[in-house]
């Protein structure tokens, strides 16, 4: 099992990036919890819809999900702060906790620079299988993110090879996205077959990610994979996407306070499928370049928005995974 080493412990002399006081944290979230329950969310799953209700969320227009802060600090009471991610072998597990530092490679290419002829092209399992080979002979990478999509597959189908191809080339721990929840069922079966059904679920060495649609939308895939990783007692990275000036508030604060809420909203559905469900608090967010209408991937604002994410997923005391460019 590998511990990685912290970031800012106290005494240890370590470099820290404090971008807000205890007070500060605490504004950001009584806004958002404000948001939640005043504005509400988008909610697409009718399934999830009613697992809100039952909580005691007002339901507006038989689509928007309005959460009282009790229901939403209840959830986050409930989710675990220390996740542990297997590796096919223990000593490949990662540990997430506190101050704890890992790092991952970029993932979801959808153009790589063929590397016999030069030329760029759609990406194919192959690429995605040759990837995870390069991953797991990366010390300092301790995670296996899809890197790209085995786009030579059927769509429907194209899951399942992503998380074969990266199952059959790492031992490290991995994440991707399912498409949808029925996917989620089959990955774990593959899963079990490289861990050994002895091993599951405790040893799965797959684990999930979703985004919800900015602004403050959980649209039914993204419900159903929170759901059913839930019950599956899979891990699930719940990651904003908001993009500021375009899909969120052009000014920061407010982005935060949006992706804050779309967070914390998935965070809250996959405790109210099942108490204690390990979840990550994950962020992609960034600002939009007006001028050629792109995410700025790699600006000081995207540092800045990281920092920020980070601090509050200290704050709530959940594991974090957040974008850098």
């Amino acid at each position: 099992m590998k511990r990685s080493a912290s970031a800012g412990r106290k005494g240890n002399g370590g470099l820290q990036l404090r971008v807000f006081t205890h007070d500060e944290l605490q504004a950001i979230h009584q806004s958002t919890l404000e948001v939640l329950h005043l504005s509400g969310v988008a909610v697409y799953s009718a399934e999830a819809r009613e697992m809100f209700a039952q909580a005691g969320a007002t339901i507006v227009n038989d689509l928007v999900v309005k959460i009282p802060p009790y229901v939403v600090e209840e959830a986050i009471r409930s989710a675990p702060e220390k996740i542990v991610l297997a590796g096919r072998v223990p000593e490949r597990d990662v540990v997430l906790e506190g101050r704890r530092v890992n790092f991952t490679n970029f993932g979801e290419g959808i153009k790589v620079y063929d590397i016999e002829t030069g030329k760029l092209r759609g990406t194919t399992k192959k690429d995605l299988a040759l990837a995870a080979k390069v991953v797991d002979y990366l010390d300092p990478v301790d995670v296996m993110e899809k890197a790209m999509g085995s786009q030579d597959k059927p769509e429907k189908v194209s899951a399942l090879h992503n998380f074969e191809a990266m199952l059959l080339n790492t031992t490290k721990p991995i994440f991707g996205g399912p498409d949808n929840g029925a996917m989620i069922k089959y990955i774990m079966k593959m899963a079990e077959a490289v861990a050994g059904p002895e091993n599951m679920p405790g040893r799965c060495q797959v684990s999930f990610i979703t985004c919800p649609v900015s602004p403050l939308q959980l649209v039914e895939e993204c419900c159903d994979i929170i759901m059913t990783s839930a019950r599956l007692g899979a891990v699930v990275n719940v990651l904003s996407m908001a993009m500021s000036g375009a899909s969120s508030p052009i000014n920061l604060a407010g982005t935060l306070v949006t992706h804050n809420a779309e967070v914390l909203a998935g965070v809250t559905l996959a405790q109210l499928t099942k108490k204690g469900a390990p979840v990550v608090y994950g962020s992609s967010t960034t600002a939009m370049n007006m001028k050629t209408a792109t995410a700025t991937v790699g600006s000081p604002e995207l540092g800045m928005i990281g920092a920020a994410v980070a601090a509050l997923a200290r704050f709530y005391l959940l594991p974090s995974w957040v974008a850098g460019g």
